[in-house]
Parts: C-alpha cells; structure tokens; sequence
C-alpha cells in the first residue's frame, strides 16, 4: 500500500527534493532530535541560514519528516510500498536510499513512540448473563421485577504489548433500564456505520 499524505505535508517535505544527499541526512538528524528531545529551535535556524529559507520552512520540513516515518511505522510498510511512497513524493532514488536507511534504523523506536501515542482504552472480550426473580415470599405485597444480572469482561492491552489483561465487571439492572441501553448502542452502532463517521476515521487513520 501507498501511504497518503495530506497536501500541506507534501509542501513541507517539497524543500528536501531539491536539496543534496548530504541535506537529506542532516535533516534526518533533525527529525531524530526531533524524536529524542522534541523540537530545537536553535538548529532550525542555523539550518534557515544554510538554506538561505525562513526557520518555519525548515521547521514544518522537520515536522514532515517525522509524520512521514511515523505514518511508514504505523502502516508497517514494506520496502517496495516504502520506497514507492517515497518516490511518488519527487524523491530521487538516492535520496529514497537515504530515507529507507533511516526508516529502517529508527522503526524499533517509532514504534514505541506509537505506542505511548495510542490510547489503550479496554475493549470488549465477553458478556454473561443471567435472569433472576423472586418466584414467591410471604413479605412480598407489590409486583416483581425481574434482573438481569451481567459479567461484563473487558480486555485491555499490556504496556509491554506481550498480551491482553481482563477485568470483570458485575452488573445488575431491571428489563426496562436493559432494553433502553440496547437501544442506545444500536443508535451508536448505526452512526459508527454513517458516511460522516466514516469519513473522521479515515482522517484519523492519516494522522498520526
């Protein structure tokens, strides 16, 4: 697969076409201590000087950079999808060199970045269920109401991502609170397959 990139983007990384093998690197090793220890503004600017651009070229080249690593990391790309993605940018094969050299250095990190980036919010793994009523009591003087009682279990994905932890969560309610939360899950089921939810996921999916 192609990896996309949003138009603006593809301008901040428009400055490093033009530029030689050696620029390439040192603008790798900006996005590295970009990655390392955030953004310098200092070297941006001596950068600036050199390339005779404003510091914000070079920053946002920067910033271009490293979406496009972390964007790489994240779809798990291979070589060939790399170096085509790459290419379809205006890269020069050299320069394509360069960049696969420095993806493939820095993935292991990227990764862990990612990883800090995700929200590991628990997910569904199973629900048991059951009925339950009162048959008779001598104490009894109004109508039943039967319960449902639920075992709800959620995983969630271990910090070290070696496997999922499960948690269990002991519910009860009446038929009518039950028969209203599953029509509100159908309503947010149903919007989760709309044209407008589906067009926010996608915009995530290219944002990192």
């Amino acid at each position: 697969m192609l990896i996309s990139l949003r138009n603006d983007h593809k301008e901040h990384l428009g400055l490093l076409t033009s530029q030689s093998v050696q620029v390439l690197i040192d603008f790798c090793k900006l996005a590295i201590d970009f990655l390392q220890s955030g953004p310098n503004l200092k070297f941006y600017a001596s950068a600036a000087e050199k390339l005779s651009v404003e510091v914000d070229a070079v920053q946002n080249c920067v910033y271009g950079l490293v979406n496009l690593l972390l964007l790489s990391c994240k779809h798990k790309l291979s070589e060939a999808d790399f170096r085509d993605s790459i290419l379809t940018l205006g890269f020069s094969p050299e320069q394509e060199n360069i960049l696969h050299k420095f993806y493939e250095s820095k993935k292991a990190e990227i990764a862990q970045i990612l990883n800090k980036l995700t929200v590991n919010e628990p997910h569904y793994d199973n629900l048991e269920w059951r009925f339950e009523v009162q048959v008779s009591s001598r104490s009894l003087h109004q109508q039943v109401v039967p319960l449902m009682t639920l075992d709800l279990s959620l995983k969630t994905l271990k910090d070290d991502g070696s496997g999922y932890k499960k948690e269990h969560h002991l519910l009860q309610t009446d038929v009518t609170n039950l028969q209203h939360i599953t029509h509100e899950l159908e309503k947010a089921l149903n919007e989760s397959r709309s044209r407008h939810s589906r067009k926010i996921q996608r915009t995530l999916d290219n944002k990192v």
